[in-house]
């Protein structure tokens, strides 16, 4: 399927860059808005470090994906654009594209697997995309956008494997460390990779001692899976509360996390949902499973015996999005 991936850019061959994630900044500036950041000495005494919560929960469409879909959608020319955009996606990205399309003014395809979040789906239709619904599986979702695109000559706006969307994601970096320009450690929810890698290249190319660290849940760890291989893993499928971190790593966003990721931290879904708990209950916050797990990630085990914990003490953490379901939510919590 043709899709604006482009070339890659940038001397290590990558598909963004500094320049691209500064264009892109600069570029949807006027859709996005510029997220708080947030820190609770609570949470900090807790932790014995310093923490700074990235809220992408206060995000247009209430997570980060508005940026790299506005900077996919903006850098359109005119006739690529009149025919509209169309991309495959269970949750947040799917949102994101609908509200960028229409803030554009240009008809979004949006395929949607039948298992995705009411609250996620409730996001696309207030935005005013055109809903197509596939199955479950990855390559239902895939044929079924290939046939919209085919109808309409729609543009495919990529959920992550996208050097726009990637540099889009990056924006999220470039304010953060505009804020606490002090961080020494950015923790990022990893999936797709399209996030973690504009992260990482704005980050590193900022202050290359900067730390990198992936959060992924257990029920889908193919990024710590393929991070150990050297190549990119997949999974036959996957299990987890955090809906938004189910999918794999692209040939876009593999080099990217295999070389500037320093770490890949799995936690399970009770550290997710005891995370969300914190969230809720100490900053004030509704954060969706997939954003609450950066600082499950910090609260682990696993990540207080890394040396990466005692090299640490002002760490970034990427709160991705805020769209919960609530009616899953509190089963997962009764359940326990």
């Amino acid at each position: 399927m043709g899709s604006r991936d482009g070339g890659s850019t940038g001397g290590q061959g990558y598909a963004a860059d500094i320049d691209s994630i500064r264009e892109a900044q600069a570029r949807i500036a006027p859709y996005i808005h510029r997220t708080p950041v947030l820190s609770s000495t609570s949470i900090d005494a807790i932790v014995g470090k310093q923490l700074f919560f990235k809220c992408e929960c206060f995000q247009k469409a209430g997570a980060f994906k508005i940026r790299g879909a506005s900077n996919s959608i903006f850098a359109l020319d005119d006739e690529q654009a009149s025919k509209g955009v169309v991309t495959h996606s269970s949750g947040n990205h799917a949102a994101a594209v609908a509200l960028a399309a229409k803030l554009r003014g240009i008809p979004a395809h949006i395929v949607i697997p039948k298992n995705a979040p009411a609250c996620k789906v409730d996001n696309v239709k207030r935005y005013g995309g055109h809903i197509i619904w596939s199955d479950v599986s990855i390559e239902s979702r895939e044929s079924v956008c290939e046939r919209v695109q085919k109808e309409t000559g729609a543009v495919l706006i990529h959920p992550f494997n996208n050097k726009y969307t990637i540099s889009g994601q990056g924006t999220v970096s470039l304010e953060l460390l505009e804020q606490v320009p002090e961080i020494d450690t950015i923790v990022v929810p990893i999936s797709g990779g399209g996030l973690i890698s504009g992260v990482a290249l704005a980050a590193k190319a900022i202050n290359p001692s900067i730390r990198i660290l992936a959060a992924e849940p257990k029920g889908a760890d193919d990024s710590a899976q393929s991070k150990a291989a050297g190549r990119i893993i997949t999974l036959p499928s996957t299990n987890t509360i955090a809906d938004g971190l189910r999918a794999f790593l692209g040939d876009l966003t593999w080099p990217v996390v295999r070389d500037l990721v320093d770490d890949i931290i799995v936690v399970d879904d009770n550290a997710i949902v005891d995370a969300m708990k914190t969230c809720y209950e100490i900053l004030k916050v509704a954060v969706e499973p997939s954003g609450a797990i950066g600082l499950a990630a910090v609260l682990s085990e696993e990540f207080k015996e890394s040396s990466a914990w005692h090299e640490s003490s002002k760490i970034g953490i990427i709160v991705s999005g805020g769209n919960v379901d609530l009616g899953v939510l509190w089963e997962s919590l009764h359940k326990r």
